[in-house]
């Protein structure tokens, strides 16, 4: 039997404390939410291992420390509404929830979202709701969101997502550079320019809806 419990402060004593992580908050969300239900059964004995579990296809749970590290520096406050892009089954929802005032999970796959709802039922988050769209449109029903995270690397963000962002609104991801995945936090100013900082090297799995697209020249 598997001490999920055990594994789970593990995760962050030993993974993700040791990487400057250090937002209490964070550190509590990340050691109440059950990483193993996220994942398929025969997957829960690894659930916190230092690496993306892959889900289905071309989907994965991403790692535990640049999950952590995007949200630390997110910065998500008590009263921020935060989307989710690229949710899969709800796991960075179910830690958002925790921090955040209302959250969005987004993504394209009906059965993970279906999946998603069913978890964050049964653990009785309330104010993280999970929908099926276009992850490449975001969702501007319930915009502007405070927060955005994209959890996968992106080639490029679509300026429908980064428009969704309220007044010094920050979104959160990992950007291919040249080949080189860059942790980014992209923040809108009050005058509604978009600026651009890199956090920190990571390489996480693609997320294909956010693929940089090819342009040719005569």
């Amino acid at each position: 039997m598997v001490d999920h419990a055990g594994a789970r402060r593990a995760m962050v004593e030993s993974q993700i404390r040791t990487v400057k992580v250090s937002d209490e908050g964070l550190l509590e969300a990340l050691r109440e939410v059950p990483r193993e239900i996220f994942v398929p059964e025969p997957l829960q004995a690894v659930a916190y291992v230092d690496g993306d579990i892959r889900i289905r296809d071309d989907r994965f749970l991403i790692e535990p420390l640049v999950f952590a590290r995007l949200l630390q520096a997110a910065a998500i406050r008590p009263d921020d509404a935060v989307l989710v892009i690229g949710c899969a089954t709800g796991y960075g929802v179910a830690v958002a929830a925790r921090l955040a005032a209302a959250v969005v999970g987004l993504d394209d796959d009906g059965e993970m979202v279906a999946r998603a709802e069913a978890i964050l039922s049964a653990l009785e988050i309330y104010n993280g709701v999970v929908v099926c769209g276009d992850m490449a449109r975001g969702w501007p029903a319930q915009a502007p969101y405070d927060v955005i995270v994209v959890e996968g690397e992106c080639g490029e963000i679509p300026a429908q997502v980064t428009d969704q962002l309220a007044p010094g609104g920050r979104l959160v991801t990992v950007l291919d550079c040249g080949g080189i995945g860059r942790a980014v936090m992209m923040r809108r100013g009050a005058d509604g320019a978009i600026s651009r900082r890199i956090l920190f090297d990571a390489s996480i799995p693609r997320l294909e809806s956010f693929r940089r697209e090819t342009r040719f020249q005569l």
